[in-house]
């Protein structure tokens, strides 16, 4: 168990946490949510000992072992993929090193031999034989496939290093596992994978998260960041949605009927207070008067972007025909003879773990790289509007923001284009920041502004979600399921794609795809019922053998 006492955090002036007391039990997935800025990271920071509090104390039951999501992804560099995950239990890695250290020596004394011994009984206990085994299963869990797991960290891409760190927080079985955004840059697949291992994970798990649909699968409680204070809720975070909401309902209904109360009270008094028959009465109702306290309901800190995407020009029968698009990218053949016709209802959803071929399409179809091979061709009627997943060279500007933007709107207007940041969140001067001093969430919705103003009727969108807080990737979600034109969008947040698309699109990591008209849920239900048809078939064909 692990549970804070009086725990209060100042930077500066301003108190970040103020005397938070609450306790995480054994077998609970947390949630900890709360708007940007709140502290949700720097939280878990305090948890897992990397951050000081100002005031109060972590207390933590002994002889338990917390574990946590690594966020430098350069730290082991110097070590192999699988080293790096046992060193998730530093005390098993060490007694494996030190133990290959006094196997090593040539003058192995008796000495080395009662510490050999001793280091073999405690890595006994702590089943490190299976080590490197139960190493493997969390990398292949996570989609590392095992001809990767003795290669140099430093040799791995950026993405990869995300899953190593996620396995090495995950493994040898923590009674204390904090996660830090721990689906950001997974694919679907892996992110399926980590639900169902937090779901049969039986120790206490705390994890910070923008992605509804993975909270809601994975938690039993939400831990709710509000001004400074951490409120607990029982259920999964649309239960705590509906739970709050409600609260505050009541909240105000019941300040309603003390309003009224106070209002006939205040009447009788002036009425009365002067009446010597009625004087006791006037006192008395004086007395209740004061005892009514009326509850304090703040807003909440959370902000809501607004967007709505409204396309300038209806969009007709004809949008998009890819004929036999091939890529090849540094010796890889990303997009093999890719083919499709994209209706004018199509909200097109593309999955899969080679997020590189979907990229490539992306830009291809945008006219930022030219096909090997093969044609593409939009409708007449149709405007495109796309949001890369790489924004690097757009932000390497000193352009202020809303000169910056009223490049691309047709109302050459300051005050018109304010109007849009303003939706967006960027208040009073925030229009005046260079673009290259934005942070990451900052950018996004400067580009979704721009998606807006332009007022395109198709959207090309590649990972729009990353770098988003749970309040803006809703808006976008609304946003997208209000929008009357096509779609052709890549994202990781489950419930975006199942709200949005009505077509799916996997690419294959060989370049090829798969093209079905349905849900996301009906999709994954059909490939799930497809794979054990498979296991199937194949048991049946070994029993025809033998």
């Amino acid at each position: 168990m692990i549970s804070t006492s009086n725990v209060t955090l100042r930077i500066g002036k301003k108190a970040l946490f103020e005397d938070v007391s609450i306790k995480f039990t054994e077998g609970s997935c947390y949630g900890l949510i709360g708007a940007n800025g709140a502290g949700k990271s720097t939280f878990l920071r305090i948890l897992s000992g990397q951050l000081e509090p100002t005031s109060g104390e972590v207390i933590i039951t002994p002889g338990q072992r917390l574990s946590f999501l690594q966020q430098d992804h350069f730290k082991y560099d110097s070590f192999t993929v699988l080293d790096t995950v046992i060193m998730g239990n530093k005390r098993l890695y060490d007694i494996m090193k030190e133990k290959d250290a006094i196997y090593m020596k040539e003058d192995f004394t008796d000495e080395d031999g009662i510490r050999a011994s001793e280091l073999e009984a405690e890595f006994a206990d702590m089943d490190g034989w299976n080590a490197e085994a139960d190493a493997a299963t969390l990398l292949n869990g996570l989609g590392i496939p095992s001809e990767e797991h003795y290669t140099m960290m430093a040799d791995l891409p950026g993405a990869l290093k995300v899953k190593v760190l996620l396995a090495q927080a995950l493994f040898g079985n923590p009674d204390i596992l904090l996660l830090d955004e721990p689906t950001n840059h997974l694919d679907l697949d892996a992110i399926s994978w980590l639900e169902e291992f937090l779901i049969n994970f039986e120790n206490t798990v705390i994890v910070v998260s923008h992605d509804r649909y993975f909270l809601n699968k994975v938690c039993t409680n939400i831990a709710d960041i509000d001004y400074g204070k951490i409120q607990l809720y029982a259920g999964n975070y649309d239960f705590w949605y509906e739970s709050s909401q409600l609260l505050v309902k009541q909240m105000k209904e019941a300040n309603k009927k003390k309003e009224e109360k106070i209002k006939e009270l205040q009447e009788f008094i002036s009425r009365f207070s002067a009446n010597a028959s009625k004087s006791k009465q006037a006192t008395s109702r004086k007395r209740a008067l004061e005892k009514i306290q009326l509850d304090e309901i703040r807003p909440s800190s959370r902000k809501y972007p607004y967007i709505d995407f409204r396309p300038n020009r209806e969009i007709g029968n004809e949008v998009l025909t890819v004929e036999g698009i091939t890529k090849t990218i540094d010796g890889v053949k990303v997009l093999d003879n890719v083919s499709f016709i994209v209706g004018h209802d199509d909200k097109i959803a593309f999955v899969g773990s080679n997020e590189l071929a979907k990229t490539t399409l992306f830009k291809i179809l945008t006219g930022e790289l030219e096909p090997d091979s093969g044609t593409y061709k939009w409708g007449v009627t149709t405007s495109q509007s796309y949001f890369p997943k790489d924004n690097t060279e757009i932000f390497d500007t000193d352009l202020l923001i809303v000169d910056w933007l009223t490049q691309y709107s047709e109302i050459k207007d300051a005050t018109y284009v304010r109007g849009f940041l303003g939706r967006m969140l960027f208040a009073g001067e925030d229009g005046t920041k260079k673009m290259r001093v934005l942070s990451g969430g900052e950018k996004v919705r400067v580009l979704l502004s721009r998606m807006m103003i332009m007022g395109s009727n198709v959207l090309i969108l590649d990972e729009p979600t990353d770098h988003l807080d749970m309040e803006s990737i809703t808006a976008l979600n609304n946003g997208l399921i209000k929008f009357p034109g096509v779609i052709l969008f890549a994202s990781r947040d489950h419930q975006v794609v199942q709200t949005t698309a009505n077509r799916i699109i996997e690419f294959l990591p060989d370049g090829t795809f798969i093209d079905k008209v349905s849900s996301y849920d009906e999709y994954l239900e059909n490939d799930e019922m497809a794979r054990k048809r498979q296991v199937y078939s194949m048991s049946a064909e070994e029993e025809g053998d033998n």
